[in-house]
């Protein structure tokens, strides 16, 4: 799973890197909403035919309006069960990890708790049952920004050759009751990345315990706060956090697959929901709703600018991949997650006036297809007149 927000030329998204897919566009003037949207539909139906994608949905907007939505590809593997609704719901895996600490900070302004407040203060079963090393000296502030050191339970083993291989945890199991603090404990004997605040180094576990700090300092759980402090207050109706098996995406909707040991790609639909880790990546929504969020939050509506910048001015993360090209306009910039089964992103204007949000379906392996979403991007928001 991954969040990532980047700026570079028009180009197609390269393979997963570690946890991050690199994804980049380029469309029109940031001063004024495009006279003319370009067919949503048909930019849809052209990222299905991507190698590796069973179906797509998506939706573009512009200052809140609707430019259109789109579905392609099939709901099942194969051309089966027809194609899903376009404002269908879907997983969008990392995107959570914006909210979740778009919460926390909410809470950090109402001053039910601080930025330097620690992890072992807050959370001393972590201490007491030595799940996090160093715990007392880890700072909300470091967990929001990816700098405290503690290693990934999601992280996938590496093979023989470095490239990456399957998650740390079987795929295929789909009833067992993970809580948060399972996943914390499994990445206790896993290596540290760094000293606390020494550098950026993503990792699920951080986010996993943010939304635990939460639930502790509210009394609340996280699917509540987050319905009670974004999804209600922005309009949006059809988003939930799953808490675990047996939740899962409601209503009509697409599959995903991931290749089995011999390859052959089984159906991940009830992918756990407690390896989401709640806070880290167990959110539904539409592209209507998760569009909603990144303009309200790019807009600076949900935070005052000095808690919003512990977010957006982030420590230098490691070099990605990069694509080049030309545009007709500023860069976008991209948050997304992905994890068996999925690919899902936002794409927006660096002032939140535009937003196009998609969600792909795959029968391989994230990281092994491209994403050629820079095409899509431009060809809706600045079609060629």
């Amino acid at each position: 799973m991954w969040y990532e927000s980047v700026r570079a030329g028009l180009g197609r998204a390269v393979p997963a890197v570690g946890a991050v897919l690199v994804m980049v566009a380029h469309t029109g003037s940031a001063t004024a909403a495009p006279e003319r949207s370009g067919n949503v539909q048909r930019a849809v139906e052209e990222l299905a035919r991507i190698p590796g994608v069973v179906a797509v949905v998506g939706g573009a907007y512009a200052d809140g309006r609707p430019l259109g939505l789109g579905s392609a590809g099939s709901r099942l593997l194969g051309g089966e069960g027809g194609r899903a609704p376009a404002n269908a719901r879907f997983r969008i895996w990392s995107q959570t990890k914006q909210m979740v600490a778009t919460v926390v900070l909410k809470l950090v302004e109402e001053g039910t708790l601080g930025v330097d407040d620690t992890l072992g203060d807050l959370l001393p079963e972590v201490v007491e049952k030595d799940l996090v090393t160093r715990a007392d000296e880890i700072t909300v502030r470091q967990l929001l920004r990816h700098t405290s050191g503690i290693p990934d339970w999601y992280a996938a083993k590496p093979l023989p050759d470095g490239s990456e291989g399957d998650p740390a945890f079987d795929v295929f199991d789909f009833t067992t009751p993970y809580r948060p603090l399972d996943l914390v404990r499994w990445s206790r004997d896993r290596p540290r990345t760094g000293e606390p605040g020494e550098k950026w180094a993503y990792s699920n576990t951080n986010h996993t315990l943010l939304g635990m700090i939460v639930e502790r300092v509210t009394g609340h759980d996280l699917a509540t706060e987050l319905r009670t402090r974004l999804f209600e207050p922005l309009g949006m109706t059809r988003s939930y956090l799953m808490a675990g098996p047996p939740d899962g995406v409601e209503g009509p909707h697409n599959h995903g697959y991931y290749p089995d040991g011999d390859g052959r790609p089984r159906d991940v639909d009830r992918f756990n929901a407690g390896l989401a880790g709640a806070g880290a990546g167990g959110v539904v929504s539409t592209a209507h709703d998760v569009s909603a969020f990144h303009r309200a939050f790019t807009r600076g509506r949900l935070l005052p600018p000095e808690l919003q910048r512990i977010l957006t001015d982030r420590p230098p993360a490691p070099a990605r991949p990069r694509s080049s090209g030309g545009g007709c306009g500023e860069d976008f910039s991209v948050a997304g997650g992905l994890a068996p089964g999925s690919v899902a992103m936002t794409l927006y204007s660096p002032d939140g006036r535009r937003q196009l949000a998609l969600s792909f379906t795959l029968s391989v392996k994230p990281n092994a297809v491209n994403l050629d979403v820079g095409r899509a991007v431009e060809s809706i928001f600045c079609p060629a007149s």
